[in-house]
């Protein structure tokens, strides 16, 4: 969420969010109000843990690709997000260069059409 939609939707400034992300602690009741403007519980944040979020977000990607969706039930992963996400970057990377490839010799075809008239 962009710190401009949290202002708004706390009824406060971009600049007061910036300054409560780069404070150490936030009082309990400005803590209340910004779990319920993100949609959270006040625990889920402050239990907030990276790795937590990542081993989750794969495994309902995993879990979407096998066709179903299920919440997990541990953080015992055999496998490092890390690496799985450069996986994935590379996968991607391969198709955006076929798909450059393809709209370049589209481009060329259509010069040659072009030129024949």
């Amino acid at each position: 969420m962009k710190q401009e939609a949290l202002a708004q939707a706390l009824g406060t400034n971009q600049q007061a969010i910036s300054a409560m992300e780069n404070s150490e602690n936030i009082d309990e009741e400005k803590l209340k109000e910004l779990a319920k403007a993100l949609g959270m519980t006040v625990e889920a944040i402050k239990n907030f843990s990276e790795e937590a979020v990542i081993n989750y977000f794969n495994n309902i990607y995993d879990n979407e690709i096998s066709g179903s969706v299920i919440a997990p039930q541990s953080n015992n992963y055999s496998f490092n997000p890390l690496d799985k996400l450069v996986e994935v970057y590379e996968e991607n990377k391969k198709l955006y260069e076929r798909l450059i490839q393809a709209e370049k010799d589209k481009n060329e075809y259509l010069e040659k059409l072009l030129d024949k008239k």
